[in-house]
């Protein structure tokens, strides 16, 4: 019978340790281990239908279209996402959601890196020693975690790369494309500006490959527009507090009428912003533009309060279908790519609650 598992570890501690010093329940997104889901909570839906939701289009779904029976797949896949934010607990959860539904008889270990590499690589080396047939992980930062995934691939294990990509090459990686997705923020900032204005850039963690990309998107979006400048530029790390701190401060330096928008890299540290803007009495002369249309931000959009945010999808089923796949022997190509569409207050109502975050 297949059984999902979650795991994680609760800090620098020997890996062959981790599993007895950490069990604690999944509503927690900051525990790094969850106690096991019995075999028979599982409920496998229509074997003939797999919903890949709004982001995997046809091309996507045409590449990871399954050739053998997906009761027939067997084999156990480790998943490695960071609960601590809104986008790594949609991950780990919709992973569950997707062997639940559509996988009865597939194994799968579940564990919360935490947003920190060194964590995120204990996890894996013990999902190594585990013998895992697949690892799919959401890495935290670029390289940091390279040593881990070359161990993976050492012994013998395919590494599917989910939402951040690095120098270790993957069988596959599955996202959008990040400098389109900061591009696409870009352009919608020149054009709620008419093209002049001045933009803070709240990016998230420095050494991720998310920041690095957005923000070459973002720039390339400004080029030819000389008239619009970012007047500060400033990492929140992806926490939504650091957002609000990051901008109470932004705002104390540029009194009322110097900052026309802000673009932000992520819906979490948008919704601190947001809240700083909003004590500060200043939401009607600012512009928001955002990614990734966690539920939040979409109501945030119905009020009025982010003029636009782009779509940013969580890699799920998407994710669990490639290392069924792998596991199948079936082939895929090096890069699969998920679509990021634009949502403002016209379209909202298509995306709200089919976000997964």
């Amino acid at each position: 019978m297949r059984r999902v598992k979650w795991f994680g570890c609760a800090g620098l501690i020997i890996v062959l340790l981790i599993t007895a010093a950490c069990r604690n329940s999944y509503d927690n997104p900051n525990s790094t281990m969850d106690a096991g889901i019995p075999s028979d909570a599982a409920v496998f839906d229509d074997p003939t239908t797999i919903d890949y939701g709004l982001f995997c289009g046809d091309g996507c779904q045409e590449v990871l279209t399954l050739e053998a029976p997906r009761e027939s797949i067997k084999g156990t896949v480790g998943v490695v996402a960071s609960g601590t934010f809104p986008y790594g607990a949609g991950t780990m959860r919709m992973a569950d959601e997707a062997v639940r539904k559509y996988f009865p008889n597939m194994d799968v270990i579940i564990g919360n890196g935490k947003s920190d590499p060194v964590i995120q690589s204990a996890v894996i080396d013990d999902f190594i020693a585990q013998k895992v047939d697949v690892l799919v992980i959401d890495l935290v930062e670029k390289d940091t975690v390279d040593a881990a995934l070359e161990r993976g691939k050492d012994a013998g294990i395919p590494i599917i790369l989910i939402d951040r990509w690095t120098n270790v090459e993957p069988l596959t990686l599955i996202k959008a494309e990040d400098v389109e997705v900061g591009r696409k923020a870009g352009q919608q900032v020149v054009a709620l500006l008419n093209g002049k204005g001045n933009v803070v850039e709240i990016k998230g963690t420095a050494a991720s490959t998310t920041t690095i990309d957005r923000n070459k998107g973002i720039l390339e979006a400004f080029e030819g527009y000389p008239n619009i400048k970012i007047i500060e530029s400033m990492n929140a790390d992806f926490e939504q507090a650091k957002g609000m701190r990051m901008m109470e401060h932004v705002l104390q330096r540029f009194p009322s009428g110097e900052i026309s928008a802000i673009v932000s890299h992520a819906d979490v540290m948008t919704m601190g912003a947001i809240a700083a803007i909003k004590a500060a009495g200043r939401e009607d002369e600012i512009f928001v533009v955002s990614v990734d249309a966690q539920e939040t931000a979409l109501e945030a959009i119905e009020a009025g309060e982010i003029h636009a945010t782009v779509a940013y999808p969580i890699v799920m089923p998407m994710g669990i279908i490639a290392a069924a796949k792998t596991i199948a022997g079936e082939s895929m190509p090096k890069f699969i790519e998920l679509e990021a569409p634009i949502v403002t207050k016209e379209n909202v109502a298509k995306y709200k609650g089919k976000t997964g975050y």
